[in-house]
């Protein structure tokens, strides 16, 4: 069953922001192995994030510009189009990581191969007859992304007040990292969503696919998080625990469990709207703070000035 324009779930339109890329950088030399100080487990499990991303985000981009030309919103093609420019960045940031694991003795490539098959071969795009197959197959893609968006925009939420990762003494570039992504994740929160709904809107559709992207969620990273404990070249017996989950959660350095399961029916709610959840204040707000936004808006800033001037005077003498 598809929505109906009644059933429409209705934006919080004070939650909306125009959308822009932060041409970010980041310098690692000094980010420890284990930048949760005495706690490579919590360490890992959100390295995850950097095994997971590149691939996931360069598929997001992939897909939505297969769907361009489907837009008949103007104010959505400019969203999409600035989600796109942010999503690239956030791949290019996060895989910036994956040189300094390996020059700390972790390669991570075993593992990265195996998500770039993932997203490349088993979602990517397929010899399919013109018409309905192809159709289906890219709604199922863009219904996907919506799904996995929710949790991104649910992780960015929750690193944004993390404060038990500062009292923590976790080493500040990769928080940077990991909050300005958020950020822009909690910006750019509702896109896939309204995406989804411009293009097609099925409710079962949305559920189906949400089951899909949270079990494969659950599976990558779980998996992800083995795959780190196991060859931590300080750890000589490294292994990954349910318990050391919720522990980290309990003490505020990771998402509690409760708050990861109330996601799932807020998501599946037939009035659910990104926007209601989550707040772009607090997201600018950090953007406007981030040390490496802030450098991104510096370095920007000449260059637009130049621009200007060279364009010269437009009016007439």
């Amino acid at each position: 069953m598809s929505n109906t324009a009644k059933a429409q779930p209705v934006p919080v339109a004070s939650e909306y922001t125009a959308l822009r890329a932060r041409n970010v950088d980041f310098a690692w030399a000094g980010t420890p192995l284990h930048w949760v100080p005495g706690d490579p487990s919590t360490t890992h499990t959100i390295n995850v994030l950097h095994l997971l991303l590149p691939a996931g985000e360069r598929w997001f981009v992939h897909v939505y510009r297969q769907v361009l030309p489907r837009i008949r919103d103007e104010r959505l093609r400019a969203d999409v189009l600035g989600f796109i420019g942010q999503e690239a960045m956030h791949a290019q940031a996060h895989d910036q990581v994956l040189p300094h694991l390996r020059a700390q003795g972790l390669d991570p490539t075993p593992y990265t191969a195996q998500v770039d098959w993932l997203f490349e071969k088993l979602l990517g795009d397929r010899t399919l007859p013109p018409g309905r197959a192809s159709e289906w197959w890219l709604l199922e893609r863009v219904a996907l992304i919506a799904a996995i968006e929710h949790y991104t925009a649910f992780l960015g939420d929750w690193v944004l007040g993390a404060e038990a990762l500062d009292h923590r003494g976790c080493d500040p570039v990769m928080l940077d990292l990991l909050r300005w992504h958020g950020a822009e994740e909690v910006e750019h929160r509702s896109v896939a969503f309204d995406l989804f709904l411009h293009v097609d809107g099925s409710y079962r559709r949305r559920v189906r696919t949400w089951g899909t992207a949270f079990a494969a969620l659950v599976f990558l990273w779980q998996r992800g998080l083995r795959f780190f404990m196991a060859n931590d070249p300080t750890l000589p017996d490294g292994r990954a625990s349910f318990r050391e989950f919720t522990r980290a959660g309990r003490q505020g350095l990771l998402p509690r469990t409760g708050a990861i399961a109330r996601s799932i029916p807020a998501y599946l709610s037939p009035g659910y709207h990104p926007s209601h959840e989550c707040s772009t204040a607090q997201a600018v707000a950090y953007l406007e703070r981030s040390p490496a936004a802030r450098a991104a808006e510096a370095e920007q800033a000449p260059a637009a000035g130049f621009e200007q001037a060279s364009a010269g005077p437009t009016g007439g003498a």
